[in-house]
């Protein structure tokens, strides 16, 4: 791979840079929310699988003592 000077590579980053297509400032609100959503549901739901095998963890312990 050839080497580039300084220079040259800043030019490239900035030709890179500009074919960027950026989220409006309401698509990254939307994709927030989404995100929170997402994370809310996914936290209830390793919750009740914590709880369930919690339950089975102390049944089975109950069991031997």
């Amino acid at each position: 791979m050839a080497k580039v000077s300084p220079g040259e590579f800043v030019r490239q980053v900035r030709a890179e840079t500009s074919k960027v297509v950026w989220p409006t400032r309401q698509e990254t609100i939307q994709t927030g929310v989404m995100v929170m959503i997402m994370t809310f549901i996914l936290a209830m739901f390793f919750l009740g699988v914590d709880s369930f095998f919690n339950m089975i963890v102390r049944f089975l312990v109950g069991l031997v003592s």
